[in-house]
């Protein structure tokens, strides 16, 4: 495995499944079980490095050729679980929603309209073989969606400050969110700041379906009720044991760790869908206003200098 580069990817965050083995067909199963007793598997950030890394060529390859075999391990309650990468998919899927967010002439200048057409007749073919295909990754820019906070509780927030590498200064380089710097083991090393959230798939789903309820019987379906619609949707496409992680990933990059550290965003979303239950409708809208202006000034990074 390839020991991370100092160089950092910004900033994405995750909403990720972890399956138990058993929820894989032969001989993938097998392939989980060999590489989860690896000894170091690859991280958040060496995944999107070795994706960018194809955009390079020209012309780039937006889509790898053949699919990954990596995945992240964790344990819950002693159980191993995996979440595959499936890079080639997601980067499909990610091309699709390319079309609705540049003019295109700036989608032919990133990328040209005959590779475009390439990867779509790729994926179209693979689809046909490949039905009922799904990621087990879900990625978001500059934001962590308010939806994916639903599936979640204050109790579950895990956050680790980070750790400067010693005798860097204020100007050192960084190293991958939770991930440690090249070296890692030898006295010096640093550690970017971990902020996470992960529960059982079971409790994903039930938090998801109140939330969902609160939503229904007070306001008329918008945005935030179709997004967690199709959430939950996505859910149930996995094993009833998996493991649900939402990771800030390369945000904590991007925001001081005063921010990191005081952030509640989980908390205060199920504020407002209590408040929702209990027929304040008052409280339940400056809960969601304040959540919505902490994560907007998040949004706002992106076009910052």
């Amino acid at each position: 495995m390839s020991v991370a580069s100092s160089v950092l990817i910004p900033y994405a965050s995750y909403l990720r499944v972890y399956e138990p083995l058993a929820a894989f067909p032969e001989p993938e199963r097998t392939h989980w079980a060999r590489y989860a007793r690896l000894p170091r598997t690859p991280g958040a950030q060496e995944e999107l490095r070795r994706s960018l890394a194809d955009l390079l060529p020209t012309p780039p390859v937006p889509v790898p050729v053949h699919e990954s075999g990596e995945a992240f391990v964790a344990r819950l309650d002693g159980v191993v679980v995996v979440c595959p990468w499936r890079t080639r998919l997601r980067g499909w899927l990610a091309l699709q929603e390319l079309d609705g967010q540049f003019p295109e002439p700036v989608l032919d200048a990133m990328l040209p309209p005959v590779v475009r057409l390439q990867v779509a007749s790729d994926y179209e073919r693979w689809l046909s073989r490949n039905p009922d295909a799904r990621p087990w990754i879900r990625t978001a820019v500059w934001q962590v969606p308010l939806r994916w906070f639903a599936l979640f509780g204050d109790e579950e927030r895990e956050y680790e400050p980070g750790e400067p590498p010693s005798g860097a200064g204020a100007g050192g380089e960084g190293v991958a969110a939770g991930e440690p710097a090249a070296g890692a083991g030898a006295a010096g090393a640093g550690r970017a700041p971990v902020l996470r959230y992960r529960t059982t798939m079971a409790q994903a789903r039930r938090r998801l379906a109140r939330a969902l309820r609160a939503l229904r019987e007070s306001i008329d379906d918008g945005p935030m009720t179709e997004g967690l619609i199709e959430v939950g949707r996505w859910l149930e496409e996995f094993h009833p044991r998996a493991l649900v992680e939402l990771d800030f990933g390369g945000l904590v990059h991007a925001l001081p760790e005063e921010w990191l550290a005081a952030d509640r965003s989980a908390a205060q979303l199920a504020e407002g869908i209590a408040a929702l239950r209990a027929g304040d409708g008052e409280r339940a809208s400056e809960a969601y206003g304040r959540l919505a202006e902490r994560w907007r000034t998040v949004r706002d990074l992106r076009f910052a200098n």
